[in-house]
């Protein structure tokens, strides 16, 4: 499983990267909003699979 978060984190400095590049060409804002909504979709995965791995403690 760390495996898999830490691919997702790399995939999500990706879109990070893709995004930037984007805005400085001037793309057209829906193909960065959606680059965008990717990117979130990515680190919601990363949060899901990080909570598996360390569950909550209640004290």
């Amino acid at each position: 499983m760390r495996l898999a978060v830490a691919r997702l984190r790399q995939e999500h400095e990706d879109y990070d990267a893709a995004i930037n590049a984007m805005i400085q060409t001037g793309c057209e804002a829906l193909r960065i909003q959606r680059m965008k909504k990717k990117k979130l979709a990515l680190k919601d995965m990363i949060s899901k699979l990080e909570d598996q791995i360390i569950p909550d403690i209640i004290a």
